[in-house]
């Protein structure tokens, strides 16, 4: 797994001290105040370390990985991944359950270690809990150990996570709404562990009812036990709201879950399969293939002045475009998805939106095909593209390419995304017109 290590310096420690919990940060002051809903939310902080420390497919040793957190404007959203790369996590601490100056914009990692999540677990119900997300420089500690300059890993698949998980829950509709009963009541009945299952939920007057085959009005469970991180936060839950793609699903798809709590939400989005990675599903690899690094630099630089915008209205880009400024930013890490606003949001992660075909290595093939002048021209519905002693015919049909002989395409279908081959044919097409 590639690592990119930047090392940040905090001049003070990050630890939970008597009423308060203090964060330092790389950036200058994001938010200082007391959190009106400690227990929702210590538990809820908790669980996106509990995602980020699990590995859903073939168990191994505890990931432990620092969660991110981002300071966007008049909320808190803290985010992980689980450490097999199938479970994306996201607590935001929305303005209500806030009690301070305002929020500033930011995003750092924070570590949430084993001495922290020991002391947040023992909390007393009833004791105040404040938070301070603040300062310029970076010095972490836990109690009395202090760690200076150090190094934060965010593996490159955590960036690609964040692109893909993006793109695929903006395509998501609001399938199901549930109140804290029955949210409560639903929740309980999934497996917390044991071997990974598919599950499809079908939505009805008087809850969720699960069925063996995928119908008309159903959702994909992909992994049950996959939500056991939101098991402890059942006390507090207010509803339960699920998202997933529109249409009737002919195959396992991802889906996301989220549960509303007192100032604020967690949302589990689940890829496909337990054994599929977020990293790894393409999803944005169309869009880049069609997108252009000015627009994104132009994209980027907005954000940066201004994290709140509309983006339709404020870049000026006609929305094919603003697709593609935003893949590439996507690729950065620097775009997230709130399916409860339905509206993208900025993360300050210090990444550059460049090198696109470094984190995608099938839209570096299709380039290296295309400057290799390996596209042949269309006979009837297929293109050949030639890839040294290999020849691979690309069906081609109104809309664009369709399919490919390759092994990738034969062994998933355009599933996790197209080929380096059809992806080249797409370009060269696009290039013509």
């Amino acid at each position: 797994m590639t690592t990119a290590v930047h090392t940040f310096r905090y001049p003070r420690p990050s630890a939970l001290r008597p009423h308060r919990l203090d964060l330092a940060t790389q950036h200058g002051p994001f938010f200082d105040g007391a959190l009106r809903h400690p227990g929702p939310a210590a538990a809820a902080l908790l669980a996106v370390a509990d995602v980020a420390a699990a590995r859903y497919h073939r168990p191994l040793a505890a990931a432990s990985l620092d969660p991110v957190v981002t300071a966007d404007g008049d909320r808190l959203r803290f985010e992980s991944f689980s450490g097999c790369g199938g479970v994306h996590a996201r607590l935001d601490l929305l303005p209500e359950g806030l009690d301070g100056a305002g929020t500033g914009h930011g995003t750092t990692n924070i570590d949430i270690g084993a001495p922290l999540r020991e002391a947040l677990r023992l909390r007393l119900p009833d004791e105040r809990l404040t938070l301070a997300v603040g300062t310029d420089e970076v010095e972490v500690g836990l109690g009395a150990d202090t760690l200076i300059e150090r190094k934060v890993p965010l593996p490159q698949r955590w960036l690609k996570g964040f692109a893909e998980t993006q793109v695929l829950t903006a395509r998501f509709d609001l399938r199901a709404e549930l109140p804290a009963a029955e949210a409560v009541r639903f929740l309980r009945t999934l497996p917390t562990g044991g071997r990974s299952t598919v599950r499809w939920i079908l939505p009805t007057a008087g809850g969720l009812r699960a069925t063996s085959r995928p119908a008309p009005g159903t959702v994909c469970l992909p992994g049950p036990e996959r939500l056991a991180a939101l098991r402890p936060l059942l006390r507090h839950a207010l509803g339960l709201r699920i998202y997933g793609p529109p249409g009737t699903p002919t195959a396992p798809t991802a889906s996301a879950w989220e549960l509303a709590l007192p100032g604020g939400r967690i949302t589990l989005t689940l890829s496909p399969d337990a054994s599929r990675g977020f990293s790894g599903e393409g999803a944005l690899l169309d869009q880049l293939a069609a997108s252009s690094a000015a627009d994104a630099f132009e994209l980027g630089a907005l954000l940066d002045a201004e994290p709140r915008t509309d983006l339709t209205a404020d870049s000026g880009l006609p929305p094919d475009r603003l697709r593609g400024a935003l893949a590439h930013l996507a690729t950065a890490g620097r775009i997230g998805y709130d399916l409860a606003d339905a509206a993208h949001f900025h993360r300050r992660l210090p990444y550059a939106a460049g090198r696109v075909e470094d984190a995608n290595p099938r839209l570096r093939a299709a380039r290296e095909l295309l400057a290799a002048g390996a596209v042949g021209p269309v006979a009837g519905d297929v293109r050949v593209v030639a890839v040294g002693d290999h020849v691979h015919h690309v069906r081609v049909d109104a809309d664009g390419p369709v399919g490919c002989t390759c092994q990738w395409w034969a062994r998933h279908r355009g599933d996790r995304g197209p080929c380096s081959h059809v992806l080249a044919v797409r370009m060269t097409t696009e290039e013509t017109q």
